[in-house]
């Protein structure tokens, strides 16, 4: 039995990215960047209006002024309109700034009287214009290599005019659960049988990475189908496996991978929940072994496969988002593997969540946070503590 670092470091050094590829711009999202990209635009491109309201030189448009309207420039084409002290030009939201001017008056603090205008408010140099580059200058960098396109990303990237965008590789997994006691959904539930809810979580975990699901099936535990089973996932960049790893007369799967020719390169790892963990690779196809029990197996997925995932991805952040929080009952730990308690934070602080046996899957379901207690570590309550989250 190795430690969670050790195991971790040890998947990391033998998965690598996946080749890069050039994608649509509208397609990208959750994609990681596979390169710098810098500005070629200022934003603003061109000094321009922050309100509806007239364009005006602010040492003439003292309170009381009456100014006369020359003319319009609405937002679109510049009209290269110009004006002089003591003249004023009806302007839009977004609209370039005519040549001359210095500020913008709102419109709410006019009175328009006919081809003129009375200012209400004394007017200063600069007000209501967005002048060019104040918000994004040219040359600086607006995604690095290894991040994560988000929405907000997508739209930064096409005010550049960009219609496609280089990214990390695209990672497909197989998914086979395992075991006798489970049934597919839709299926008579027997006595002493239960709903296969571990194949759903693992193709929704992997989805959530930015992977995408090449097939899911159930496999009892009969060597032969197995092995089949293991076949037709290999041929996936990942396999996923869950269940039949512990070393009961019906966990087959480390038997059936040898058989196949695999190199297990872990096996048990400290962690609770989440100890008969297995890794290996077979025919270039990265294979991870999870428990059956789905606490253990969501654990597992978070700390090992995800991690993986996202490096073969191109990302270059491997690790769960962490926050601070004020716990909110004492905890100890006695056991001999660290334990990641599920819990939810709730108003800035961490609050432990039903059961936190591996098998409770209710109690994980509202859970949207983890806190790592070492062994022999106590927790008092009030302490400040960080937590691991995936929503």
């Amino acid at each position: 039995m190795i430690s969670e670092e050790d195991a971790r470091h040890r998947i990391l050094e033998a998965v690598g990215p996946r080749p890069e590829r050039t994608i649509l711009l509208s397609d990208a999202l959750d994609c990681f960047s596979a390169r710098s990209v810098v500005a070629g635009l200022p934003l603003p491109t061109f000094d321009n209006s922050a309100m509806d309201g007239y364009a005006v030189v602010a040492s003439s448009s003292r309170k009381g002024a009456r100014l006369p309207v020359i003319g319009e420039q609405p937002a679109g084409a510049d009209r290269q309109l110009r004006i002089s002290p003591g003249e004023v030009i009806r302007i839009f939201t977004g609209a370039p700034i005519p040549a001359g001017a210095d500020a913008v008056v709102m419109q709410e603090d006019t009175t328009r009287e006919g081809e003129e205008i009375v200012v209400n408010i004394d007017v200063d140099p600069g007000e209501f214009i967005r002048r060019r580059g104040c918000d994004l200058a040219e040359g600086q960098k607006i995604l690095g290599r290894g991040e994560r396109i988000r929405p907000t990303t997508i739209a930064l990237l096409a005010s550049q005019g960009l219609a496609d965008v280089t990214v990390g590789g695209q990672v497909n997994a197989a998914i086979v659960s395992t075991g006798d006691e489970v049934v597919t959904s839709g299926s008579k539930l027997d006595r002493g049988q239960i709903y296969d809810s571990n194949s759903t979580l693992l193709q929704a975990l992997v989805q959530h990475c930015g992977a995408s699901v090449k097939s899911a099936e159930h496999c009892p535990d009969q060597r032969e189908r197995l092995i089949q089973a293991i076949q037709r996932g290999i041929e996936s960049h990942i396999l996923v496996i869950t269940g039949g790893v512990s070393v009961g007369e019906h966990d087959l799967v480390q038997a059936a991978l040898r058989t196949l020719g695999a190199k297990i390169d872990i096996w048990r790892v400290a962690i609770k929940p989440g100890k008969p963990f297995l890794f290996g690779e077979v025919g270039g196809c990265a294979v991870f072994g999870l428990p059956g029990n789905p606490v253990s197996a969501f654990v597992t997925f978070l700390q090992f496969v995800r991690p993986a995932i996202l490096k073969m991805m191109g990302a270059n952040n491997l690790d769960l988002p962490k926050r601070s929080v004020r716990l909110t009952v004492d905890l100890a730990h006695e056991g001999d593997r660290p334990h990641y308690v599920r819990g939810r934070i709730e108003n800035g602080t961490f609050v432990p969540i039903g059961r936190q046996e591996s098998h409770a899957l209710f109690g994980l379901s509202q859970s949207n946070a983890l806190l790592r207690v070492a062994v022999g570590e106590s927790l008092k309550a009030g302490a400040i503590v960080d937590v691991q989250t995936w929503d």
